[in-house]
């Protein structure tokens, strides 16, 4: 489907298969680049948007073979849009259904809240003839490792169940200040998402809040550090940095959540941005429902501070058992 230029007239589409699933507000704003979101719903809760000359709301979710009826939109002149540049990912696997990459640490999964573009504009733009390319999860900016992108509707619907019912094994890697004692814990806080006086995005632990469940195992424990191997039950938004932080282990070269005073020091000692990283992901094919293993390790700049801190501090603890991989080996 084309989508909407600076002046638009009635337009009329009719939904195939690959399009079926996904909510309506979704797909309008994926055709209708440049319109402001607050726009798209507007339109949708006046009515102008009709499917099968019916009005819907937001949540409906397209069915094969609906009509839409889109109302004209014009769209004011945003001057020349800054391109988009061409970047190749490290691909881990890739089939039919899906792609994965190691996404680089410093990189927006997508464009919006002041950033231009992310990972998924920069694979469009790669990929200008895939039919579908979109996100079956998201990562922190800063957060490196393991990122999936559906390319078939079927498999990112499968693939948003298996991540929404925890039918996915998804670790991460953890550094985080002080001495973390426990071989294995479990963490169950609710969380809940708020908005800070200057409109930032932030997350805290609330009764209130949303379930969020996280399994942390020790790897190495040194005198000012620990390194962790978290398992995530549940996909909240910073579950894994509130998490760690509120309970007193702040993961290290975290901006949001973590202790401001060390970050400025790790810097200067070679820590370019906060330690985490989405290092394995054990899950069901979404189409085919064979056994998928998935691996991203431990980048460059991750590693290099590792053994930095290896070199200067001894160890305390290994975990010995089978599988479980120790410092030297991640």
């Amino acid at each position: 489907m084309k989508e909407l230029g600076k002046a638009s007239k009635v337009l009329r589409h009719v939904v195939d298969l690959e399009e079926a699933g996904q909510r309506i507000d979704n797909f309008l704003m994926r055709i209708c680049k440049g319109v402001p979101k607050s726009h798209v719903y507007r339109i949708l809760r006046s009515g102008e948007v009709r499917v099968n000359s019916k009005r819907v709301d937001q949540t409906y979710r397209l069915v094969e073979h609906d009509e839409i009826r889109i109302p004209p939109i014009r769209l004011a002149d945003p001057g020349t849009p800054a391109p988009i540049p061409l970047r190749e990912f490290d691909i881990l696997y890739e089939d039919e259904a899906l792609l994965a990459i190691n996404k680089p640490a410093g990189m927006a999964v997508h464009g919006g809240s002041g950033v231009s573009f992310g990972v998924i504009e920069s694979l469009r733009r790669a990929r200008p003839e895939a039919r579908l390319l979109e996100l079956a999860h998201r990562l922190d900016r800063e957060t490196s490792g393991i990122l999936l992108v559906a390319k078939k509707r079927s498999a990112l619907t499968a693939l948003h169940d298996a991540f929404r019912d925890g039918g996915m094994d998804k670790r991460y890697y953890a550094m985080v200040s002080g001495r973390w004692m426990n071989p294995v814990q479990h963490i169950k806080l609710a969380l809940t998402k708020y908005l800070t006086e200057s409109g930032e995005r932030r997350v805290s632990v609330d009764s209130e809040g949303k379930a969020a469940h996280s399994i942390v195992e020790l790897l190495v424990r040194w005198p000012a550090y620990s390194l962790l191997d978290v398992r995530i039950k549940t996909g909240r938004t910073h579950q894994i940095r509130v998490h760690l932080s509120h309970s007193g282990f702040p993961i290290v070269g975290d901006e949001k959540y973590g202790d401001f005073g060390l970050n400025k020091s790790l810097r200067k000692e070679g820590l370019p941005r906060m330690f985490l990283h989405a290092h394995s992901l054990q899950l069901k094919h979404p189409l085919t429902g064979e056994p998928l293993s998935l691996e991203a390790p431990l980048p460059d700049d991750l590693s290099g501070f590792m053994r930095n801190v290896d070199k200067h501090q001894a160890r305390e603890f290994e975990r010995a058992q089978a599988g479980v991989p120790n410092a030297r080996a991640v």
